[in-house]
C-alpha cells in the first residue's frame, strides 16, 4: 500500500488557534477606531511633531503632552513598509562565526528569558535575595548551555552597580555569559547609545552590525494609551540606527485595561499600532516586533498574574492577530506566580510554554520568571529547557508516509516477533522517540540505586553542573576592558550630572 490519494492533506505540525479571522478583524478595526477617535497621549514633542507631519490630528496640548489621533489610512501606509521578517544574530565566537540566528516571522518559534527582576533565587542556598552582576552572568551562562533557550534577557538587575547606569553593566554581564541574541533594556536614551557602542565593539565595527544586529531593544509604552518621552526617544533612535525594537505594551485586564480579554487585546493593539506608525514615519522599513505581556489583575491580591490561563489566552490571541498582520510577535511563556521552584512553577510554565509553541509565537520570553516577574529562578530556567524540548517534539507531529506507516517492516517481523533488532528501529528511534535530559524513566530499583533523586534534585544538579563547568571565556581581556571602559565612562558622566543637579538645588 502507498499513500497516493489526490489532495492528500498533511498536518506538518499540530496547531492551536484562539481567534477566527472574523474575530481578528473585529479587534483590528476596533483598535483603528480607538486610535482615530479616542487617541493616545504622547509626552514627547518630537513624537507629536512627527505624527502630525504624517497626517495625525493633534488635540488637547498641554505643557508636557498632546492627544494624538491617527486616521486608519496612516496605519495602512505604515503596514505597507513594515518588515514581515526581523533577524537578530548573536555575537561571534572565537572562530569568528555568529552561530545563533533568530529569524522572526510567521510561526517561527524562539524561546528566551525575561529581564530586570529585582530578586533572584540563589542557586546555592535556595534563598530569595537581591540580584547582582554575577547573577546576570550566571543566568547568561545557563542560557548559553541550554540548547532550547534561543535568546537572552538579563533575568536580573545588576544592583551592585550604579543605579543610573546599571543597564550598561547588565549588558556587559550578558556578553560575558552568552553569544546568543540578546534583548536589552535601557534606563534612558543614553543607555541605548552606550549599549549600541558596546555592540559595535563586540561585533568588530558598525558595518558588522549592519549585516545583522546582535540585540533588540525592549520598549514599553504606558497603559492605558500613553507613550512617554523616553519611550518615544528610544523608538526614534532605534529607527535611525537599525536596532530591532520590541514595542510591547503590558496592559493589565481589570486595572490598566478593560476587564474583558477582547477589550484588553484591542487596547494593546492600539498601543502597538501607534508605535508601528511612528517608526515607519521616522524610517520606512524600521524593524518592529510587537506583542508584550497581557494578563489580568488578580482581584483578591491585586497582583499582575504571570501564570494565569488568561495570560496564556491573551498571548495566544495576540499571536493570531500578529500573524494576520504579518508582523513579528513578542509573547510570554515559561513563567509562574509561585515563589519557589515547585509543582506550581512546573505546571504553569508547562502550560504556557506549550500554548505559545502550539499557537506559533515568535519571540517567546520570560522563561525563568516567578513571583509575577519580580524574581528570577535559575532552576525553572533549566527545567523549562526540557519542557520546551518536549513541546518541540509535539510540534513535529506525526508524519504519515509510506515509510512511516511501516507496512513492509510489520510484514517482515510478522505476528509474535519483535522490532528491537530491525534496521527500521535502529535507523529511526533517535529521531522518532523523544528522550529526556532530566525526567526519570528508570525502573524503581535503578532509581533507588541512583539515590532516589526527585525531579527537583535532578534539575538542581544540572544547574550546578552548568554553572561550575570550566568554559573558555567568550571575551578576551582586551575586549572586556574596552567594554568595561564604556560602563565606567557612563558612571563618571552620571556622577557629574548628579553633582550638577545638587549644586543647582
Amino acid at each position: 500500500m502507498q499513500v497516493r490519494k489526490t489532495n492528500y492533506q498533511v498536518n506538518a505540525t499540530p496547531t492551536f488557534q484562539v481567534l477566527t479571522e472574523d474575530e481578528i478583524e473585529a479587534i483590528y478595526y476596533a483598535a483603528l477606531h480607538v486610535l482615530a477617535e479616542t487617541g493616545v497621549r504622547v509626552y514627547a514633542k518630537e513624537g507629536v511633531e512627527l505624527a502630525h507631519s504624517g497626517g495625525a490630528i493633534v488635540e488637547d496640548t498641554t505643557e508636557d503632552s498632546s492627544l494624538i489621533k491617527m486616521p486608519s489610512w496612516m496605519v495602512d501606509k505604515a503596514r505597507a513598509t513594515l518588515p514581515e521578517r526581523v533577524t537578530v544574530v548573536g555575537p561571534p565566537y572565537k572562530d569568528g562565526k555568529r552561530k545563533h540566528v533568530m529569524e522572526l516571522f510567521k510561526n517561527q518559534i524562539y524561546y528566551g528569558t525575561g529581564s530586570d527582576t529585582p530578586f533572584t533565587i540563589d542557586p546555592y542556598t535556595g534563598k530569595r535575595r537581591r540580584a547582582v552582576y554575577q547573577d546576570v552572568k550566571n543566568m547568561a551562562k545557563l542560557a548559553e548551555a541550554l540548547p532550547n533557550i534561543d535568546f537572552f534577557m538579563s533575568l536580573g538587575i545588576t544592583q551592585d552597580t550604579a543605579v543610573g547606569t546599571y543597564d550598561r553593566w547588565q549588558y556587559l554581564a550578558m556578553l560575558e555569559g552568552t553569544n546568543k541574541p540578546i534583548n536589552i533594556t535601557a534606563v534612558d536614551i543614553e543607555g541605548v547609545k552606550d549599549q549600541l557602542e558596546m555592540a559595535y565593539i563586540r561585533l568588530g565595527g558598525k558595518e558588522e552590525w549592519k549585516k545583522a544586529p546582535a540585540f533588540s531593544l525592549y520598549i514599553e509604552p504606558v497603559s492605558p494609551l500613553s507613550h512617554s518621552e523616553e519611550v518615544v526617544q528610544k523608538l526614534l533612535f532605534c529607527a535611525d540606527n537599525g536596532i530591532p525594537m520590541v514595542y510591547t505594551p503590558c496592559p493589565l485586564a481589570g486595572a490598566t485595561a478593560p476587564t474583558t480579554l477582547a477589550g484588553t487585546a484591542v487596547q494593546a493593539l492600539t498601543e502597538s499600532l501607534f508605535g508601528i506608525v511612528l517608526s515607519q514615519l521616522r524610517k520606512p522599513g524600521a524593524q518592529v516586533i510587537i506583542g508584550g505581556l497581557m494578563s489580568n489583575m488578580d482581584m483578591r491580591t491585586a497582583v499582575y498574574c504571570y501564570g494565569s490561563p488568561e495570560m496564556a489566552l491573551l498571548s495566544a490571541a495576540y499571536t493570531d492577530i500578529t500573524k494576520w498582520l504579518r508582523v513579528p510577535e513578542y509573547e510570554t511563556a515559561g513563567c509562574s506566580d509561585t515563589k519557589c521552584f515547585d509543582e506550581q512553577a512546573l505546571m504553569e510554565a508547562s502550560i504556557n510554554i506549550a500554548t505559545a509553541g502550539l499557537i506559533g509565537g515568535n519571540m517567546i520570553h520570560d522563561v525563568g520568571y516567578i513571583e509575577q516577574g519580580l524574581t528570577s529562578c535559575p532552576e525553572l530556567l533549566v527545567a523549562s529547557d526540557e519542557i520546551i524540548d518536549r513541546t518541540k517534539r509535539i510540534l513535529r507531529g506525526i508524519p504519515v508516509t509510506d515509510e512511516t506507516l511501516a507496512l513492509e517492516v510489520m510484514d517482515e517481523v510478522g505476528p509474535g516477533g519483535h522490532f528491537l533488532a530491525h534496521d527500521h528501529t535502529f535507523d529511526r528511534f533517535k529521531t522518532e522517540i523523544w528522550r529526556p535530559t532530566i525526567s526519570d524513566r528508570q525502573v524503581w530499583e535503578n532509581w533507588e540505586l541512583g539515590g532516589s533523586k526527585t525531579y527537583q534534585e535532578r534539575v538542581h544538579e544540572r544547574m550546578i553542573g552548568i554553572l561550575e563547568a570550566e568554559t573558555e571565556p567568550l571575551l578576551d581581556e582586551e575586549m572586556y576592558q574596552e567594554l568595561r571602559r564604556i560602563c565606567e565612562l557612563a558612571d563618571d558622566r552620571h556622577k557629574d550630572e548628579e553633582l550638577d543637579l545638587q549644586m543647582f538645588v
